[in-house]
């Protein structure tokens, strides 16, 4: 419930884009991020700058081609996002945040019920005489 005490919290008129991570969510992040492999030059590029790129695109649903030029380069933060998703961090990231606010919440880490609405059921007995195995039929 918004209150005159929590908005200032979740504003984010100060940061450069809304889709930018404040330094707080940065510092939950952060240890997330692989570190650079070994063997290669020193990382050249601000992870925090890619990230704030990846959130950008994704609350925007813009395309790649109009990431703003204040961003790194799309194609090193198109890159970077497909690494993240492959290697698990994107999955590892959601699922550490979403603990953190169910416990924030006092609830459970992982939920112990759900809901099954209408429509998902009805769209699951669509066809439902082709889905039967016909060796499961007996003949009259």
């Amino acid at each position: 419930m918004w209150t005159n005490e929590n908005r200032a919290k979740y504003n984010r008129d100060h940061l450069r884009y809304p889709s930018d991570l404040t330094a707080d969510e940065w510092a939950h992040v952060e240890p997330f991020i692989p570190p650079a492999k070994p063997g290669g030059g020193k990382r050249r590029t601000d992870m925090r700058a890619v990230m704030n790129g990846v959130m950008y695109i994704l609350s925007t649903g813009c395309q790649w081609r109009y990431l703003p030029k204040d961003f790194p380069p799309r194609s090193t933060v198109h890159n970077y996002f497909v690494w993240w998703h492959c290697d698990g961090t994107l999955d590892r990231i959601h699922h550490a945040l979403y603990v953190q606010c169910r416990e924030k919440a006092e609830r459970e880490a992982s939920p112990t019920a759900c809901i099954i609405d209408s429509q998902s059921v009805k769209s699951a007995e669509k066809g439902g005489h082709a889905l039967i195995r016909p060796d499961s039929m007996q003949a009259n």
